[in-house]
C-alpha cells in the first residue's frame, strides 16, 4: 500500500503549483492543511464497470487540475467508489503527477456495503454463545458502530484505497441509530467508536476522524435525529488520557436549498444555541460541506438572484457551487462529477474568486 498522508508542507506545495492556474483564493488553510475550495465526491452512480471508468478518470482529471480533496465511503457503489480512488491514486502517484502528502483522502464507515449484507454480518459476528457483536448492534439492518465492525471496515477501506493511512475517517451518518436505540445506548456506542478511532490514529491507520452526517446537525434539539456536537466533543476528549483528541472534522450538507448548517441555531453550545458551522469552529472542528449543489436538483434562480452573483458567466448549477464554496468557515465544498463537461464547469467556478461575506449574505437572504 502507498505510504504517507496529507501534510501541511505537501498540501501547500500542491497549492503553490496550482495557485496561478486556479486563482489565489481557490485554496485555503483549514487546520494544518491547505484545501481546494471544491472537493471531489464519489457517491452517486451505478455499480458497474462503465461508471468505475468515469469515476477513475474524473479523479485523475480533477487532481491534475487543482482539486486535492477526495471523499469516499466503503458503501459507495458497493466498495467500487473507494476502489476507483485507489486505482486513480496509484496511477497519479506512480507517475509522480502528485505526491501522497499533497492529497487529502477521506472515507467513512458504519453502513453495511451492498457488497456484503445482513447475512454476512450474522455469519461474521452473530455466531457463538456470547458473540462480541450481535444483530442487536446492527440498526435498521444497515448500520453498526461497534469497534470490531469498524475495525473490519477500516481495513477493507485501506485495502480498497491502497493507502497505509487515510487522512480523515468519518463515522458515517451516526444519526441512523438515533431514534432506533435509546439515547444513552447511542452515546455509549459513539464513545466506544471514538476510542477505537483514537487507537487507529495511534497505529497510523488514520490521521484524524469525524462525523459525516445528513440530518443530525441540521435538526434542532428535541428532534429524534438531533446530535449535539458539544457532547460528542466531550466524549472524544474523555477517551484519551491527555484530552488531546483527534475528533477534528464534521461533514454536513449545505446548499441553496438546504441552508440549516448556517441559518438555523441547531447546536447547544455554552448554554446557547448556534448554527452547526459556528458550533463546529468554536469546538475546534473543521466543517466539510456535502451536497453542494443538491445533486443537481435545485430550483431555478430568479433573475434578481442571478444578478447578485455578479458578472461571471455561470449557469445556475455553477452559481450554486459558487455559493456553497464561499460559505464562511468551511474547508471545502464536495461535489460529484464524472462527465468531462461537468468537471470543466466546476473548474471554471474554481478559477473565480469566492464571494465575499457581503455578497454571500445578500444571496443567502434572497433565498
Amino acid at each position: 500500500m502507498i505510504a504517507g498522508y496529507a501534510t501541511p508542507e505537501g498540501t501547500k506545495q500542491y497549492r503553490d503549483r496550482f495557485e496561478l492556474q486556479c486563482g489565489e483564493e481557490h485554496f485555503q488553510k483549514a487546520g494544518p492543511l491547505y484545501w481546494s475550495s471544491v472537493g471531489l465526491g464519489t457517491y452517486l452512480g451505478n455499480a458497474d464497470d462503465d461508471t468505475d471508468d468515469l469515476v477513475y478518470q474524473s479523479i485523475v482529471n480533477c487532481v491534475n487540475a487543482g482539486i486535492n480533496v477526495i471523499d469516499s465511503a466503503i458503501n459507495y457503489r458497493g466498495e467500487r467508489g473507494e476502489r476507483c480512488v485507489g486505482r486513480a491514486l496509484e496511477e497519479l502517484i506512480g507517475q509522480q503527477a502528485v505526491h501522497r502528502n499533497e492529497v487529502i483522502v477521506c472515507s467513512k464507515g458504519g453502513f453495511l456495503p451492498q457488497s456484503l449484507g445482513v447475512e454476512w454480518f450474522q455469519e461474521q459476528y452473530g455466531t457463538g454463545e456470547e458473540p462480541a457483536i450481535s444483530l442487536d448492534d446492527l440498526v435498521a439492518d444497515c448500520h453498526c458502530m461497534h469497534p470490531l465492525y469498524l475495525q473490519d471496515q477500516l481495513e477493507r477501506s485501506r485495502r480498497n484505497l491502497g493507502l497505509e493511512t487515510i487522512d480523515i475517517y468519518y463515522v458515517h451518518n451516526p444519526e441512523t441509530q438515533l431514534g432506533n436505540v435509546p439515547q444513552e445506548v447511542f452515546w455509549e456506542r459513539l464513545e466506544k467508536a471514538f476510542a477505537f478511532l483514537e487507537q487507529a490514529v495511534t497505529e497510523g491507520k488514520i490521521r484524524a476522524y469525524g462525523l459525516a452526517t445528513w440530518n443530525a446537525l441540521r435538526l434542532p434539539p428535541g428532534q429524534a435525529k438531533h446530535l449535539s456536537l458539544e457532547r460528542a466533543k466531550k466524549i472524544a476528549r474523555s477517551v484519551t488520557e491527555s484530552g488531546a483528541d483527534h475528533f477534528q472534522y464534521v461533514q454536513l450538507p449545505f446548499n441553496l436549498m438546504m441552508r440549516e448548517a448556517v441559518g438555523r441555531p441547531t447546536q447547544p453550545l455554552n448554554g446557547k444555541n448556534t448554527s452547526a458551522v459556528v458550533a463546529a469552529r468554536e469546538l475546534g472542528l473543521i466543517p466539510v460541506v456535502s451536497g453542494s449543489i443538491a445533486q443537481g436538483k435545485l430550483e431555478p434562480l430568479s433573475e434578481e438572484q442571478r444578478h447578485l452573483f455578479g458578472d461571471a458567466p455561470f449557469n445556475d448549477l455553477q452559481r450554486a457551487l459558487q455559493f456553497t464554496r464561499s460559505t464562511p468557515g468551511i474547508a471545502t465544498a464536495l461535489v460529484g462529477m464524472k462527465r468531462l463537461n461537468h468537471i470543466e464547469e466546476n473548474l471554471a467556478v474554481c478559477r473565480e474568486e469566492p464571494m465575499d461575506g457581503a455578497q454571500f449574505k445578500a444571496v443567502f437572504q434572497s433565498l
